[in-house]
């Protein structure tokens, strides 16, 4: 099936996609197709679609989005030949195999042992030049979304158009934020306007918040003092009046007295009670956007382009030396610093970075999440995705490298945040309303360019691409862009409602009744001094000798497991002694552990694809299948309950007991009575839903082992390395 216009591209018949490096017994036979959206392989035997897969709407189960691709590599075993194709190259020797490696850790083969040799050449040669598209625009997620457009508007009731049922804010619009404002009760903050147009910045969004005690023309003449206009943006306001707020460095020291005397007083003011301001230097604090792209390339060597032992003793090892791990530390143990101040010393904090639209963004999300349980429901964590990073002017279309002509700028930010949130989600599952998959699957959609969420660099570069496309296409958008690009938040467009189940979590503490559920306590055991790390902080533009002391604590202090008090403790360490030797309100601040034992490799995600850690009928999905069992059991009981004894004064109607039940507490797997006994489907692995079956398929110790391609590898394959191949 193809999509609104999709047009086939090339194709070659007699392909074989090889399942399995060991042998060629299971290997798929069919039809290898190029379209403007994606490869597509349809195998000759119809054979039913694996249940293990979510069901993409608009990708079959051996579908890759164009986008999606990071190297084609075409190789000729029988004259030793192998090039890595880029757009608009050559190829003078007749591939006998075809490799793709996708973004998403993937490593698809297809073999031509049948294939009419030219066929394949062009099919490979259309791969690669439809991957590496010369303009944003070309992207098939235009041409999708013009024609749905046009479609949708011939329907329309009066020209009118509805957000389809979405939920979650886009902060397009000044009510988004005063809503947001009034959530936070954050009353000494108001949304300010002058950036409509983008007059005074080019990154920031057209409505921000701002102090009550600044005017619109203070905050003008202020503009010029920061990188590209962008004055201080409000993120949140904590429940006791201290405000999270980031912004872009100040050097100059005259800029940085009018910034004290005004801005900073500014902000000081907006809190009732406390004047303190505590400053953060991410860029001092923080590992940079090459080092942790450096260290997301080793984990990807590690994952799924070494050979995967089972009993290779140093793999741990190899895993920590990838600094992966230790970067999701700094970014967690960095945040709950800030969380301490907010929280603990009751200061508002300001997150410094020099252009404010990176490492900022991974911290302001991450202190968010630790401190407001709203941010840890479905909608709310789409909420702050879109206000933190979305509409704060996060480089996606940069840090995802999607026109794959910007490598120095390609950063996986927005990976590192997930992991970071899902780290939490590990240590307290009941917290979240969503699941591991929502996470996952949220990432996987960066590479489907059928959204605007992920497309763009800032709001402005949307506005523009997309207003120049209408005007190119001759499309009247008289509505918001959300009607014309939508975001990412409309997953009807990608999934079915029985697959977006899966991003429910059976057992969230906001499907309990009020009053239950809420505290579980905490063995001494898991306990540590969390937050302790290197880390540049200024109270007022000043270092404190609290904070010296707190920073040069060893890393054996930070592996202590008991809650008694240490010798010069500070106010910062008994901050968390304290917390973390009381129950944990689920509904409230959540600090994560930071031990190594704790904070560990999020497997389904990097691991998906991997044969040898896939464990049948075991893993995690097993206990989702059985509480998604018992908690559509316990919601058939409470039907039966509420039936029997009839409504009471005030209470909501009952749902009909055929119709379906309500989002939030819809699960994938349903229980047909309290009675019966949940049998786990033949079909589950621990990789469910995801299945790794083809998809992570090396060269055969036949060929040319794919090591030998590998050395001094920058991404995938090095096209330096290969220099001597092009041909």
């Amino acid at each position: 099936n193809y999509s609104p216009g999709e047009i086939v591209v090339n194709e070659v018949n007699f392909v074989r996609k090889c399942i399995s490096t060991e042998s060629s017994q299971n290997d798929l036979w069919g039809k290898l197709i190029c379209t403007n959206f994606k490869v597509s392989f349809i195998p000759q035997d119809d054979s039913p679609k694996q249940k293990s897969q979510l069901s993409h709407v608009l990708l079959g189960e051996h579908d890759i989005p164009l986008t999606c691709l990071e190297q084609v590599v075409t190789v000729n075993d029988t004259k030793g030949k192998k090039k890595v194709l880029g757009s608009n190259q050559k190829l003078k020797f007749n591939p006998t195999e075809l490799l793709l490696y996708c973004k998403d850790w993937r490593i698809i083969r297809y073999c031509f042992d049948e294939a009419g040799p030219e066929s394949a050449k062009k099919v490979c040669l259309a791969i690669a030049h439809y991957s590496h598209p010369a303009d944003l625009q070309l992207l098939f997620g235009f041409e999708y979304q013009g024609l749905r457009y046009r479609e949708c508007k011939g329907k329309q009731v009066n020209g009118s158009y509805s957000r389809g049922g979405l939920q979650t804010p886009l902060f397009d619009r000044p009510s988004d934020w005063d809503r947001e404002i009034k959530r936070t009760n954050a009353s000494e903050w108001r949304v300010c306007s002058i950036n409509e147009h983008y007059a005074v910045s080019s990154s920031l969004p057209e409505h921000i918040v701002v102090p009550v005690s600044l005017a619109d023309q203070d905050l003008k003449q202020f503009s010029a003092l920061f990188t590209d206009g962008r004055i201080p943006m409000w993120c949140w306001n904590h429940p006791n009046g201290s405000a999270l707020v980031r912004m872009t460095v100040v050097t100059e020291q005259l800029v940085q007295k009018k910034f004290d005397q005004r801005i900073l007083s500014a902000i000081a003011k907006s809190h009732p009670q406390s004047e303190d301001v505590m400053r953060s230097d991410l860029d001092k604090t923080l590992p940079n956007i090459q080092e942790i792209q450096a260290a997301f390339l080793k984990l990807k060597q590690l994952c799924v382009l070494d050979p995967f032992e089972e009993t290779e003793e140093r793999w741990l090892t190899t895993l920590e030396n990838t600094r992966w791990l230790e970067y999701v530390r700094m970014f967690l143990r960095h945040s709950a610093e800030m969380v301490y101040y907010l929280d603990g010393k009751n200061a508002s904090v300001i997150l410094h970075e020099e252009e404010d639209r990176d490492l900022s963004c991974v911290v302001s999300s991450l202190v968010q999440l630790m401190l407001d349980p709203y941010y840890r429901s479905l909608i709310g964590f789409q909420t702050l995705v879109q206000k933190e990073w979305v509409m704060a002017g996060h480089r996606f279309l940069d840090r995802c490298n999607h026109l794959k002509k910007n490598d120095n700028k390609e950063s996986p930010l927005f990976t590192l945040f997930l992991d970071c949130a899902w780290q939490i989600m590990n240590q307290y599952p009941l917290a979240f309303e969503f699941t591991e998959v929502y996470l996952a699957v949220l990432n996987d959609s960066m590479w489907t360019p059928l959204f605007s969420t992920f497309l763009f660099n800032s709001p402005k570069h949307r506005t523009q691409i997309l207003m120049d496309f209408a005007k190119n296409k001759a499309i009247a958008v008289t509505e918001d862009l959300s009607a014309f690009f939508p975001p990412v938040w409309e997953w009807s467009q990608q999934f079915s409602r029985e697959d977006q189940a899966l991003f429910n979590n059976p057992l969230f503490v906001g499907r309990v009744q009020k009053g239950e559920m809420k505290t579980f306590r905490r063995t001494k055991k898991t306990y540590s001094y969390s937050v302790r790390g290197a880390a540049t902080l200024q109270q007022n533009g000043q270092k404190t000798r609290e904070d010296t002391s707190y920073l040069r604590l060893s890393l054996n202090s930070e592996l202590k497991s008991d809650f008694s008090p240490v010798k010069d403790e500070s106010p910062t360490e008994r901050y968390f002694r304290d917390w973390f030797s009381r129950p944990v309100d689920l509904r409230g601040l959540l600090i994560p552990v930071l031990l190594p034992t704790h904070v560990v490799l999020w497997k389904l995600f990097f691991l998906r694809w991997v044969p040898e850690i896939c464990i049948p009928r075991g893993g995690f999905a097993t206990a989702y299948h059985l509480l998604s069992d018992l908690a559509d059991q316990i919601e058939m009981l409470q039907m039966q309950v509420r039936q029997y004894k009839g409504p009471t004064p005030g209470s909501r109607p009952l749902p009909s007991p055929s119709g379906p039940p309500s989002d939030q507490k819809k699960m994938h797997f349903k229980a047909d009575s309290p009675d019966d006994t949940p049998v786990h489907p033949d079909f589950f692995t621990s990789s469910f839903p995801y299945n790794p079956v083809g998809n992570l398929c090396w060269r055969s110790v036949q060929g040319t082992p794919i090591s030998k391609f590998l050395n001094g590898a920058k991404t995938w394959l090095s096209t330096e390395t290969l220099a001597n191949d092009t041909l």
